[in-house]
């Protein structure tokens, strides 16, 4: 909805202000006179005659309400068709990745844009504050009205330079959507389609195509109620074994096109993890990989709970203990349940009190009470 408000009004706060009004009237009308059969439409339409409205009333735009192509205001809502608009999400993306704005604010806006994600979560993921966050979204959208960005996908020989920022941002929207959030993991997956299809030839779109659908046919064993539930105590037949094929066959793909990046490397550790017996070593010498490429201290994090898992938790904690990953929830808890190998329970209680402060969903928050009452 947003998506098709910011391409028809080339404006994100005007589109963001036309959205919430239109959410607020529904509010009014629905109880009374009962849900529209179709409420999308309802929406976008309430919401695109409400900026039509702002626009008109606002004199000092007079010159520019001529050059738009204003509709006339629809009474019945439900004669809006919206299988007819192309899909402008996809359009939506690539303006907030334009190569105009610094990398943290593309991914920051277009999580803000398109996958409705609020302030405070998307700070979470960038592990900075909330004000931070929010003089970086601003900043961001100041400069696409600014510059003028346009609101379309580039054309082919502009695609290479754009698409790294827009992995970042469908990679982050459903690492959100894989904390709980599914339905913005479906959604992360659907955009991943959309790009693959576009970029045929980039085996990074197959990588990360793979490694989130990998992810997600595991969703349902993730949890056990609200209980979070790790990988070795999954229950597999809860995996969807058919989606996790076509994922491997994406990998494949991916590879003999000559992929060797992060996300294709990723794809390859998700599958790994995928095997009846998985082979740690491997794992770990993948994330070595991966550390090479990405300089990440949160893979090396990883790398460290694979060696642990290989049955080396002196060697991981010697990784751990000097990454500079305070303000990160599985720093801690990766480092509890290596101290907990070790027999060092005073300081895993510590650990895993620490991490139990930095958690945020009631699943984290039980599995950490719940180590923290067996040591």
């Amino acid at each position: 909805m947003l998506a098709t408000l910011v391409g028809f009004l080339r404006d994100f706060d005007k589109a963001e202000e036309a959205t919430q009004e239109a959410f607020a009237i529904a509010a009014q009308r629905w109880p009374a006179s009962g849900w529209p059969a179709n409420p999308g439409a309802w929406l976008t339409t309430t919401a695109r005659n409400q900026a039509i409205d702002r626009i008109r009333r606002e004199r000092v735009l007079a010159e520019k309400i001529q050059l738009l192509p204003v509709p006339e205001a629809v009474d019945d809502m439900d004669e809006f068709d919206d299988t007819v608009i192309k899909d402008e999400r996809l359009e939506l993306i690539f303006t907030c990745c334009h190569p105009a704005l610094p990398l943290d604010g593309q991914v920051a806006l277009t999580l803000r844009a398109l996958g409705g994600l609020e302030t405070a979560e998307i700070a979470r993921a960038f592990l900075v504050s909330e004000p931070t966050m929010k003089r970086r979204l601003t900043r961001a959208k100041a400069k696409i009205k600014a510059t003028g960005i346009p609101f379309a996908v580039p054309d082919a020989h502009l695609l290479p330079d754009r698409v790294d920022a827009v992995l970042a941002v469908i990679y982050l929207i459903y690492n959100e959507g894989y904390s709980g959030r599914v339905d913005l993991g479906a959604e992360a997956i659907r955009l991943g389609r959309v790009l693959a299809a576009l970029l045929p030839d980039e085996p990074e779109a197959h990588g990360l195509l793979a490694l989130m659908m990998i992810h997600h046919a595991r969703r349902r064993a993730r949890f056990d109620g609200e209980d979070l539930v790790l990988l070795d105590d999954q229950d597999r037949t809860l995996w969807d074994t058919d989606q996790i094929a076509a994922a491997r066959a994406m990998l494949d793909q991916a590879i003999a096109m000559g992929g060797r990046e992060a996300y294709v490397i990723q794809a390859a550790i998700a599958s790994l993890q995928t095997a009846e017996r998985i082979d740690w070593p491997q794992v770990a010498e993948m994330y070595r990989r991966l550390i090479e490429l990405t300089g990440s201290p949160v893979v090396e994090l990883n790398r460290a709970a694979a060696l642990a898992q290989s049955g080396d938790p002196t060697a991981a904690l010697h990784i751990v203990d000097h990454l500079d990953l305070d303000g990160y929830l599985y720093f801690h808890s990766t480092r509890a349940d290596l101290l907990r190998r070790l027999g060092r329970a005073g300081e895993a209680r510590a650990a895993y009190r620490r991490a139990l402060e930095l958690a945020t969903s009631t699943p984290e928050r039980r599995f950490l009470t719940r180590r923290l009452d067996e040591l």
